[in-house]
């Protein structure tokens, strides 16, 4: 990814959720995978393996930060182990008209997903988008000082937009994580809550319906974002 000058606009697009229906396509069978690690490698029971996943991602906003800093697991392990996924081509489904927003969107476009590399371009060369995008950067990319630093981190929001040669100001994160937005919310960069993965009925309509103060937009098509 080569660096800009400070005029441009960087969008910071999400994968899961965001670019396709990942609820339905992978995170059941990713979710599975971390639960049957957790029972495997640590040796927990399978219930307390789940409340374990779910603590994790609750308190560090990803469960492998938690393995990492109180277990010992190793990263490269724990994500292969959790997005082997067969069959995920057959289940992924984005919507065609995001797809060509993405095609007339102006600016630099980069994906920003807290999952592995090896997924990543696994979804994006099955949905027919990887060459929509100028950069990927994928969890393992997302290291400080020897640490993994996903998404939330500000730390590696601000050195993400250094790297891409613009102020934080420059750069629209488009996600459907309300804690992610929260956090380049506060380092001035722009934040879009991409909603049309997300929960569908009536039980979801209140939560989808506000926007909190750190959400500049609430969109359900990308077309939107122009």
């Amino acid at each position: 990814m080569a660096p800009a000058g400070g005029s441009d606009r960087v969008w910071l697009f999400d994968l899961d959720n965001t670019l396709h229906d990942a609820t339905h396509a992978a995170m059941p069978g990713i979710n599975a995978g971390m639960t049957d690690f957790i029972v495997e490698f640590l040796g927990f029971d399978r219930d307390a393996a789940d409340a374990l996943r779910r603590h994790y991602w609750r308190r560090y906003g990803a469960t492998l930060l938690g393995l990492v800093r109180h277990h010992g697991v190793r990263p490269s392990h724990f994500l292969h182990y959790t997005h082997r996924l067969p069959g995920l081509e057959a289940r992924l489904r984005g919507h065609p008209h995001d797809f060509a927003a993405l095609a007339r969107l102006p600016g630099r476009k980069i994906i920003l997903t807290n999952a592995p590399r090896a997924y990543a371009e696994r979804v994006l060369e099955a949905l027919g988008i990887a060459g929509r995008f100028d950069g990927l950067v994928s969890v393992e990319d997302m290291r400080m000082f020897g640490q993994l630093r996903p998404k939330p981190d500000t730390r590696m929001l601000r050195r993400l937009a250094a790297s891409l040669g613009v102020r934080p100001e420059r750069c629209v994160l488009v996600e459907d994580t309300l804690e992610h937005q929260k956090a380049a919310r506060s380092i001035g960069m722009g934040t879009v809550w991409m909603q049309r993965w997300l929960g569908r009925g009536v039980s979801a309509a209140p939560r989808l319906a506000r926007r909190p103060p750190y959400v500049d937009r609430r969109i359900r098509r990308l077309r939107d974002l122009r």
